[in-house]
């Protein structure tokens, strides 16, 4: 009978109970579950606005205990509350210094929101993608820091939890900094969990993640099977991001004497054993830097998920000896036998194959070269 009676009072619970208790089942540092009044509070009723996406927008907050938070609100679900439901089961069960901690979350008909801590230097990619970069703020040093930081997370969540956690969407905009720039990976709507036994993702049909960061495979399905390898290819182009130090976004008119794939041009550099011209004050120190994180790079962003080192392997590398790493074999920029068709934000389309091609795994990017 009182099997019976917990079988019935689980049937009738709504998903976000259900949540709840696996947070509650996983240890006892749960986030907290507030009142959408409590929200309006800690918020001053919305008053300071931090930032506003696809997702919703996030507003800075104070808890009665005087610590500062980011409040995201989020607009109404386009997947039944999927999205939220993933954040808050994932990031609810771990702790790690550079993974983003939920401190908490609310649910009630029509308003979902989730509290983190608040990050005073914001996301990444306002780092990455300024105009002009302070080298005393956010130099190459810190840069590797950060680097480091970010893989240290990831390779947590790959082998650090009792559940492999595939975030499926790694891009500077969501890596969130201290006020010392420790990096946080944050934003698990995306993410998966599997038993850390299982090396490949067995169900997974649409394509998640961000243009430019998307592995190969979740795009194409002849290249290799979808498996924790897809967080590793968007770790490098991030670090692409992080070396390039500015945008890299697809141009089909661009001009080709000005831009060209930068991967390519990159690895060129590297095998022909040439300097590459990074800044003009930077020491010899920080130049190897830039080259420890290009060469990295090039390694996590081999098309083939079996030629890529697994996020453990990364940090190794990060960690280790620039003397001792080796080039990888030459990025390939598509599959072979495989064409393109892309289209842009103004609704202009084209197409691409093995001559000249453009497609959204490899961005171009415009370079000064000497």
């Amino acid at each position: 009978m009182a099997f019976l009676i917990y079988k019935w009072r689980r049937r009738h619970l709504s998903k976000y109970d259900l949540v709840e208790e696996l947070l509650k089942a996983s240890n006892g540092l749960m986030p907290i579950k507030y009142s959408y009044r409590e929200i309006k509070s800690m918020t001053n009723n919305f008053r300071d606005k931090l930032g506003e996406g696809g997702y919703g927008s996030v507003y800075k907050g104070k808890l009665r205990s005087g610590g500062l938070v980011a409040v995201k609100m989020l607009n109404k679900p386009k997947t039944n509350g999927q999205e939220f439901i993933n954040e808050v089961a994932t990031i609810g069960r771990i702790h790690h210094v550079n993974v983003v901690r939920l401190v908490g979350f609310c649910v009630t008909f029509s308003k979902r929101a989730l509290v983190y801590d608040y990050m005073p230097n914001g996301s990444l990619d306002k780092f990455i993608f300024a105009d002009k970069i302070n080298s005393h703020t956010f130099g190459w040093k810190k840069a590797y820091e950060v680097a480091v930081g970010i893989a240290r997370g990831i390779t947590y969540l790959h082998q650090g939890c009792n559940m492999q956690i595939l975030h499926f969407d790694i891009k500077p905009h969501n890596i969130l900094l201290d006020e010392n720039f420790v990096p946080k990976v944050s934003d698990f709507g995306l993410a998966k969990l599997y038993p850390v036994q299982n090396g490949h993702v067995a169900t997974l049909t649409d394509i998640r993640g961000t243009i430019g960061y998307i592995a190969p495979e979740l795009i194409y399905k002849n290249i290799g099977r979808v498996s924790y390898k897809a967080d590793v290819y968007s770790f490098g182009m991030l670090l692409m991001d992080m070396a390039g130090r500015r945008r890299m976004n697809v141009d089909a008119n661009a001009d080709r004497s000005s831009q060209m794939f930068f991967t390519s041009w990159i690895y060129d550099k590297f095998d022909r054993n040439k300097d590459i011209e990074i800044d003009s004050d930077v020491s010899n120190e920080e130049k190897a830097i830039a080259r420890k994180l290009i060469l990295i790079a090039l390694w996590c962003i081999q098309m083939t998920p079996d030629d890529r080192p697994s996020m453990k392997e990364a940090l190794g590398m990060l960690e280790g000896d620039l003397e001792k790493m080796q080039l990888p074999p030459k990025p390939l920029l598509f599959p072979p036998d495989s064409a393109v068709h892309i289209q842009s934000a103004d609704g202009s389309s084209f197409g691409s194959s093995s001559e000249g091609l453009i497609q959204p795994l490899c961005r171009s990017v415009t370079l000064e070269i000497e």
